[in-house]
């Protein structure tokens, strides 16, 4: 199977957003993640790290602007 896991990196530590992603679609100023089952989130985060052998998707939110 292709899908990977996709995970939120705050303060060097990776918490678990969504398992089995399917698909990352841009949209605005976030992600949609979608997975294998149709779900999907809306998350605002950039992509930081793909590391597809081991199946991670590693996101970051978006710096805010003062």
């Amino acid at each position: 199977m292709c899908e990977a896991n996709a995970y939120l990196r705050q303060d060097g530590k990776d918490e678990m957003l969504m398992e089995m992603v399917d698909k990352v679609i841009p949209e605005g100023d976030g992600l949609v993640l979608e997975d294998i089952f149709g779900r999907r989130k809306l998350i605002k985060a950039r992509i930081k790290e793909l590391a597809l052998v081991d199946h991670k998707i590693i996101l970051e939110k978006e710096a805010q602007e003062n």
